[in-house]
């Protein structure tokens, strides 16, 4: 029997469970010059008060925008420890290699890699392999993984290597997502979102400020005219949610798990947060969740209720902070 339960997680999700814990990195010395000042070539970005100029703002506009790398967090600053100049935004660092050809003079950062998810998953196993490569696999022998299903189609539409980099894991679960690691980015299969937005990027760069340095000065929002901080007030809440299990039984306990940005893709700690679970047999309401802390992160576990096997159970997520209210919404699946 429980070889069997197996089975059918494994044709629901199409996800292989892996667990770890990625090491601990040292904080590597970042010298850098100022920022550089705005000029006639760039925009800037009232979400995170940073500017984007030049062969940075062209390659951000060509390669993808906002969904692909999110706003600029940091100003174009010289980085002494890389010796580029670069830029960082919420899942990318551009770099400029102005020796490179055309149109390689715009790398991005293996972020992936230097967080050590270059070593941290095992190569494909051979029957994950496909016999050729097609439009719902494709192996790479480069890193030894395979892409499939839409996670390639979505790595072919969106720059692919260039983009991405070569694959370093299989789509597995975690975190209650379905995800699948690259060498510059992180990819998340959210079901619940309408066609078109069900995979987005992980915001790498917040997990990589975690653990390296980088100058404190290039951080710091400016003003359009190039000093001051901006409005920091919240005006906007951007609300997203996950389950731990998007497969389960039908007993139990459930996860949710609740993130909570600004208009500025900043986190925003204090939200309250309430979610009506609606099973066939009627609503559970739940308001006991914790304040979001600092990270913007709540959660809140509950027991399952009995419900017909194969039929979604919706959970609507309400999020009030300081007068402003948003909703989201998560499903998970009871099947044995």
């Amino acid at each position: 029997m429980r070889s069997r339960k197996s089975l059918w997680i494994l044709v629901l999700t199409m996800a292989v469970l892996v667990s770890g814990v990625s090491a601990t990195y040292p904080r590597p010395p970042s010298a850098a010059t100022e920022p550089q000042s705005p000029g006639a070539d760039c925009e800037y970005f009232t979400e995170t008060g940073h500017w984007v100029c030049d062969e940075f703002l062209d390659y951000f506009e060509t390669r993808g925008g906002l969904e692909i790398f999110g706003y600029p967090l940091t100003e174009a600053y010289v980085d002494a420890r890389l010796g580029l100049k670069v830029q960082y935004f919420q899942r990318a660092r551009m770099e400029w290699h102005p020796g490179n050809p055309d149109p390689y003079k715009v790398l991005l950062g293996l972020l992936a890699d230097e967080l050590g998810y270059d070593t941290k998953f095992p190569p494909a196993r051979p029957e994950q392999i496909p016999a050729l490569n097609n439009n719902l696999h494709h192996y790479f022998p480069e890193t030894r993984h395979v892409v499939s299903y839409a996670f390639l189609d979505y790595f072919r539409e969106h720059g692919g290597i260039d983009i991405f980099g070569y694959p370093r894991s299989e789509f597995m679960v975690e975190g209650g997502l379905i995800v699948q690691y690259f060498q510059r980015a992180r990819m998340e299969w959210h079901p619940e979102n309408p066609p078109g937005s069900q995979m987005l990027l992980t915001n790498l760069v917040e997990e990589y400020l975690d653990r390296f340095l980088i100058p404190e000065g290039v951080l710091k929002p400016v003003g359009e005219g190039g000093a001051g901080l901006i409005d920091t007030s919240v005006t906007r809440l951007d609300v997203s949610a996950s389950v731990r299990n998007v497969i389960t039984g039908r007993q139990g306990v459930q996860t949710v798990f609740v993130y909570v940005t600004d208009q500025r893709q900043q986190p925003v700690e204090g939200a309250n947060v309430k979610m009506v679970v609606h099973y066939p047999s009627g609503d559970q309401t739940y308001d006991r969740f914790n304040p979001t802390n600092a990270s913007g992160f709540t959660h809140f576990s509950f027991d399952i209720l009995p419900a017909p096997p194969g039929r979604k159970v919706v959970i609507d997520i309400t999020v009030t902070y300081q007068g402003l209210t948003s909703t989201t919404q998560a499903f998970f699946l009871p099947w044995w």
